[in-house]
């Protein structure tokens, strides 16, 4: 390296003024190279410098470590100074170091910025190449990339500025459709860290299958009721009507058929531990079903959920009478419940998140901060916040900005099941 030649500060035009630079280190990974880089800052001179912003990641062993710091009131060689100490650092840690000046003509204006989640089993390049293609176009700039998880299912978190809401999901959703990985969009603020209460839809969602099907099948009229539940939950009939009419084929069995059904219920993978992980970190827990109270009543408590809503079938002499008794929980009745919950326990709406499949599920996911729309109809996905098309129900917590780390230390230790 050539000798500096020195510039007295009354030559430069930038002198007395504040400069900032950035310093990006990496190299292979290992002790010691943060702390040198941050005494050889302590001890330059013969300004002081201010840490401005600082941010460190190491993939797979490789670090790359960037601190902006800016010089107050200094001479104005700032750069050519730190050139020197980079160098010193790069030999003392074997890092690459590097400095380059940071413009400091005006702060930035404000940008929107949003997370990106794409999930896949597995993440092929062409979705990550898609996603990002797809943001550039839309004006977007990626700032940052991490990982989430990779069991279940691998998923990748994209901090994205410069882009609007609207473009990026539409953008977004053309690669997801291209690719079969899912890509949910959220803005970036407290608000996705404010999250504190989740409901989620019973049949189809927190269960497989339909529980009136089920029950159907035991009174001989499977197949006639099951048309009727694809075209309810396709937003092809008034949900109420439909169900009364499919309650209506039930008459005459006997109220031993709900056990039945019932202890043959088969939760979603990774039910358990999207609940389980949500209780620990704080969270109300509840459902809200179009189902039958006779059902969802014990499956809250046997999870130890906080509230529950659903429709109660009439029963008279130990057999279903083919009605229902009190207030229908439908599509309306579902976001009352959501509404009701929230504020029994003190939540605003806009803290609160919603999972469900069918089109009686989108007035509750439309009200929720966050509407997710999980293995869900067309109209459904069209219309939620953010959409899985992920087996795993525990997904959601990638959509949640959740890390696999943060599900294994929410895990009692005895607990090693995915589901």
């Amino acid at each position: 390296m050539t000798d500096r030649v020195a510039v007295p500060a009354s030559s430069d035009p930038r002198a007395g003024v504040d400069v900032e630079a950035l310093l990006t280190v990496t190299g292979e990974d290992h002790p010691g190279v943060t702390a040198a880089l941050f005494a050889a800052l302590s001890a330059t001179g013969p300004a002081p410098l201010e840490v401005v912003d600082v941010e460190q990641v190491v993939v797979h062993g490789q670090l790359v470590l960037g601190v902006v710091v800016r010089e107050v009131g200094g001479a104005g060689d700032l750069v050519a100074r730190l050139s020197t100490l980079a160098a010193d650092v790069a030999r003392a840690t074997e890092m690459t170091v590097t400095v380059t000046e940071v413009d400091t003509g005006g702060a930035p204006p404000r940008v929107a910025r949003h997370h990106v989640i794409v999930l896949g089993r597995p993440v092929p390049p062409t979705a990550v190449a898609g996603a990002a293609r797809a943001i550039a176009g839309v004006g977007g700039n990626i700032e940052a990339i991490r990982r989430l998880s990779d069991y279940p299912v691998t998923s990748f978190e994209l901090t994205v500025s410069g882009a609007g809401s609207t473009a990026l999901r539409s953008a977004l959703g053309t690669v997801a459709a291209e690719t079969g990985t899912d890509i949910a969009v959220e803005a970036v603020g407290l608000a996705r860290r404010s999250k504190r209460l989740i409901v989620l839809d019973v049949d189809s969602t927190l269960v497989r299958g339909e529980v009136i099907d089920e029950l159907a099948a035991r009174a001989g009229r499977a197949a006639e009721v099951a048309r009727i539940t694809a075209a309810a939950m396709n937003g092809e009939l008034d949900f109420e009507q439909s169900l009364r009419a499919r309650v209506a084929v039930l008459e005459g069995l006997p109220v031993g058929v709900l056990d039945e059904v019932r202890e043959h219920l088969v939760l979603t993978p990774g039910a358990r531990t999207l609940i389980r992980t949500l209780q620990r970190l704080g969270f109300r827990c509840g459902i809200v079903s179009g189902g039958f109270t006779q059902i969802t009543d014990q499956l809250a408590d046997a999870l130890g959920l906080d509230f529950a809503a659903a429709n109660t079938l009439e029963v008279v002499d130990g057999k279903l009478t083919g009605g229902l008794v009190g207030e229908v929980v439908d599509r309306a009745g579902k976001a009352r419940a959501l509404a009701r919950f929230a504020a029994e326990h003190g939540i605003p709406l806009e803290q609160t998140v919603a999972v469900g499949d069918g089109a009686n599920d989108l007035d509750m996911l439309n009200a929720a901060g966050l509407g997710i729309a999980f293995n869900a109809k067309p109209v459904v996905r069209e219309q939620a916040h953010a959409a899985l098309n992920q087996p795993y129900l525990d997904a959601v917590l990638q959509v949640l900005g959740f890390t696999r780390e943060v599900v294994l230390d929410a895990a009692p230790a005895e607990v090693a099941s995915p589901v």
